[in-house]
């Protein structure tokens, strides 16, 4: 049930993975249907989410009402609302499941207990969390600097089945554009003989 989990922080943290298995009190495994909201704006976020099945969505809504996806996070991925999480502050953020989705929650500690068995996964954890700034700023830099075709290519890049299993909005929203403009965009590239 967890041996996606199981297998992908052995790797990432470079431990083994009965290591992960000793500190199964420090995590749970949920089910969440279709429209579950995990986290929501106002909340504390204390947990991190793996993704073991289904697709997760992080977003914030604006004050027209207007939502903003920040990041997709399906089969593999972990997401979390970080600032929330390490500062104890407020979240900004939503945490939605998508589809049906079975979700390993990680509880606050759990990393430091992984840590007080192997000293080095504190430094691992140090070098995913820049990992994951050094992607936020990218993130920021293409929105602001990239055309709507350059970034809907390298969205495809990122995540590859995402389009068959979203509403088109959501990746005109992620790619900070508007649904008419994504097909634009994609009818373009089709001319091209893109695939798309």
């Amino acid at each position: 049930m967890v041996n996606n989990f199981h297998k992908h922080l052995s790797q990432i943290l470079e431990i083994p993975e009965d290591s992960i298995t000793q500190c199964s009190t420090h995590y749970d495994v949920k089910f969440f249907k279709k429209g579950s909201v995990l986290v929501r704006e106002g909340e504390v976020n204390n947990d991190r989410y793996f993704v073991e099945k289904g697709l997760l969505r992080m977003y914030s809504i604006d004050k027209l009402g207007k939502e903003h996806v920040i990041q997709f996070a399906p089969e593999g991925w972990i997401i979390s609302d970080s600032t929330s999480q390490m500062l104890s502050e407020k979240s900004r953020f939503y945490i939605e499941a998508i589809e049906d989705s079975e979700v390993v929650v990680m509880a606050d500690d759990f990393l430091f207990k992984l840590a007080e068995l192997h000293p080095q996964v504190a430094e691992r954890n140090q070098v995913l969390m820049f990992n994951h700034i050094k992607n936020l700023q990218n993130r920021v830099n293409a929105l602001i600097s990239t055309t709507a075709e350059e970034r809907y290519l390298d969205f495809l890049k990122k995540y590859p089945n995402i389009m068959l299993r979203v509403p088109q909005w959501m990746v005109a929203s992620y790619l900070g554009i508007t649904p008419e403009s994504l097909s634009r965009v994609r009818k373009e590239l089709a001319k091209k003989n893109f695939e798309v």
